[in-house]
């Protein structure tokens, strides 16, 4: 696929993503989008007005809330971008930012956008507690404050937590906690190898976070913060979480912040910016299913996906499949694999193959954005091939793009 209207990522960054507990956790969401907003066109010398669009995902709406409202319009205005630029802020779970993806993609195919940007930004830490009736006034007795980030707040409408949903699936997949602590150990090693290799690294996939300080040195983040040493073991002693017969804080990503940036545009608008372009965009493509089916939408937004390109499974060389816990990338792949036991080995193999969010982290916003730049700048030190990448969103809502190298 060497056409001229090819749509093509031309540059994708992100900062690295935080634990719960550190500098990271104080920052505002916004201000980190605007981080990678300037850092994705400054690597392909793109300017701020040569953006014709940008849409913003991001899904802790509560933590939005502490600058009030529309994210896109602040970050892109705090950014230096001119204030005719056109941004959209969405939610759409944790797909957020790979639907931003296909968005601009959209708006290009259609003519109405010539070079786009996909952000999103999260900050979970600094989600803040509600005191919902406070404004009408409390004339006495206790003050009720909700957690936002306790089962992300599904239970109140009714719906079950999703680590309940996924580890009862995967049971009935037959993956087991023993299978699911075992990729939460592969995903932590295989983060550490890709480290001592430099594959993530300022400069290409990251970007630091420079947090000034009144005092002293300005403290400089270059790396992401959750990565551990633990064993199967340590793992195996973990007890469930929120009703979950697998799920642990083990085989689960840890909470985070972080921002991800992609900047796109056709391969011609590349040429003549004299940019080489990261990976030609393929296919990109949304679905749902009944939320129950969290585990599941992965693989059939993949199907989906390869279906729309005309390609197999078999066509991909890698594939990325976000770690919202380790029974996604287990029971999704077993789904590909269509019950073939040596099948779905093979798949699991190019899968994640440099750890997944388990190791690395989730700012859930953020984290489709980063598993479509995992997958292009892999692809691209493997010398190129294809590669799908997807992710569950909350009540089984699914993103999906196949990226060509």
């Amino acid at each position: 696929m060497t056409g001229k209207d090819d749509i093509v990522m031309v540059s994708a960054v992100r900062t690295p993503f935080s634990r719960f507990d550190t500098a990271m956790a104080d920052i505002p969401s916004i201000d980190l989008g605007v981080m990678v907003m300037q850092e994705v066109i400054k690597r392909v010398g793109i300017k701020p007005e040569e953006v014709d669009e940008i849409n913003y995902g991001s899904c802790i709406p509560a933590e939005v809330a502490l600058e009030t409202d529309v994210p896109a319009r602040q970050a892109t205005l705090l950014a230096g971008f001119p204030a005719e630029n056109i941004s959209l802020s969405l939610d759409r779970a944790c797909c957020s930012s790979l639907t931003t993806l296909r968005l601009g993609i959209l708006a290009i195919r259609a003519g109405e956008a010539v070079i786009v940007m996909s952000v999103g930004s999260e900050n979970m830490p600094r989600t803040p507690h509600l005191a919902p009736g406070l404004r009408k006034g409390n004339r006495i007795g206790h003050i009720q404050l909700i957690d936002c980030l306790f089962e992300l707040g599904y239970t109140s409408k009714g719906f079950n937590p999703f680590a309940l949903d996924a580890g009862e699936v995967a049971l009935e997949y037959g993956v087991t906690r023993e299978m699911q602590d075992a990729w939460a150990l592969r995903s932590q090693e295989l983060c550490a190898e890709a480290y001592a290799a430099g594959k993530f690294r300022i400069g290409e996939e990251l970007m630091p976070v420079v947090i000034p300080q009144k005092r002293g040195a300005p403290i400089i983040i270059e790396k992401d913060e959750s990565p551990r040493v633990t064993t199967i073991e340590a793992l195996g002693k973990l007890k469930p979480i929120y009703g979950s017969p697998t799920v642990t804080a083990g085989n689960a990503p840890p909470i985070s912040a972080g921002a991800s940036a992609i900047l796109c545009m056709t391969r011609a608008e590349a040429l003549k910016h004299g940019i080489q372009p990261l990976a030609t965009v393929v296919t990109s493509v949304a679905m749902a299913a009944e939320p129950r089916k969290i585990a599941q939408i992965p693989a059939y937004t993949i199907q989906k996906a390869l279906g729309r390109a005309g390609l197999s499974i078999d066509d991909m060389d890698l594939i990325e499949i976000n770690e919202a816990f380790a029974a996604m990338p287990l029971v999704s792949t077993k789904i590909l694999a269509g019950g073939d036991e040596g099948k779905w080995k093979a798949l699991q193999e190019k899968t994640n193959v440099n750890g997944g969010a388990i190791a690395i982290g989730h700012p859930v916003g953020a984290s489709a954005g980063r598993i479509a730049m995992t997958l292009a700048y892999e692809l691209r030190r493997r010398g190129g091939g294809y590669g799908v990448a997807s992710i569950c969103g909350g009540l089984a809502q699914g993103e999906a793009v196949i990226l060509k190298v």
